[in-house]
């Protein structure tokens, strides 16, 4: 059963997503060219980080989950693309570099979205990924995967946000559409690592609720450091919420509270760990690190 060193997820990833998009001098290179572009331009790599170690701790081949952590990325990247689009948030920064359809074209940056999703699909579902995690738990994860990308999940949230614009927020709202716009794809990853290893459902809940505490967490980080963030440190601009008059949790909690929001929720994400029999240091260093993150 194959292990994977955890100061080797990212590299072991990369080195995977390089073979699903290769620079192959086809008619539609092009395409490809946008598709690595986003795909390989780094980034933390946090959804198949849980894929991987959720997969570990659950006594499951990681090696064998590598396609399926590779895939949740191709679903993050193609939304990166999409939501950086003029149509949504008009974005021309990504990670420090001009966004995907700034370089490539609006059109050739749509098509390289939509070829990520139905890659990521192709990814898990291939005979090779089959054979390596079984055919049952292989549609399963990739079950799990399309409904957090479809209406109920990132789809839905960017719908959320589509209609509101212009709009005050109340908190519900808010949180409802960052657990299906940001949440959905974090909850994902962790329950497919643990569906990959045939982990119980006890297991697969209690992986669940870690994830939506650090998804939640997340988000709210994110708008604190629209406040106190730099754009150097961002690879974006930063302040653009206060502009824009947009509800966000630090203007509707105020800053103080949204801190102490996410102290409580990287706590619940520890005590949800509590439920494995495993080593959960990594995990629970995970959820501090994210929660103190600079960018």
């Amino acid at each position: 059963m194959g292990r994977i060193k955890r100061s080797d997820y990212v590299s072991e990833v990369e080195g995977a997503l390089e073979t699903y998009v290769p620079g192959v001098s086809l008619l539609q290179s092009g395409l490809f060219k946008a598709m690595r572009y986003s795909l390989l331009a780094g980034g933390k790599r946090i959804r198949p980080t849980l894929v991987l170690e959720f997969c570990g701790l659950c006594g499951g081949d990681q090696e064998a989950a590598i396609p399926f952590a590779c895939a949740v990325e191709m679903i993050h990247t193609y939304s990166l693309i999409h939501d950086d689009l003029p149509c949504m948030d008009n974005d021309s920064l990504r990670r420090g570099k001009p966004s995907n359809h700034v370089v490539f074209g609006e059109a050739q940056a749509m098509l390289a979205g939509d070829a990520l999703q139905a890659m990521a699909f192709d990814t898990m579902l291939s005979p090779e990924s089959v054979r390596g995690v079984g055919a049952e738990r292989a549609a399963a994860a990739a079950g799990i995967l399309a409904r957090a990308a479809g209406p109920y999940g990132m789809a839905g949230g960017q719908a959320i946000d589509l209609e509101s614009e212009a709009k005050k927020f109340s908190m519900e709202t808010l949180q409802k559409m960052d657990e299906c716009k940001t949440g959905a794809l974090i909850r994902a990853a962790a329950q497919m690592g643990c569906i990959i290893a045939g982990a119980n459902k006890k297991l697969i809940r209690a992986a669940d609720e870690y994830a939506a505490s650090i998804g939640f967490a997340f988000q709210i980080v994110d708008d604190i450091l629209d406040v106190e963030g730099s754009p150097e440190a961002m690879g974006k601009p930063v302040g653009s919420d206060s502009e824009n008059s947009k509800s966000t949790y630090v203007s509707i909690l105020g800053m103080g509270k949204a801190k102490r929001a996410v102290s409580e929720l990287t706590k619940t994400a520890v005590l949800a760990l509590g439920s494995f029999s495993g080593d959960t240091s990594f995990l629970a260093e995970f959820a501090e690190k994210l929660a103190s993150r600079k960018h």
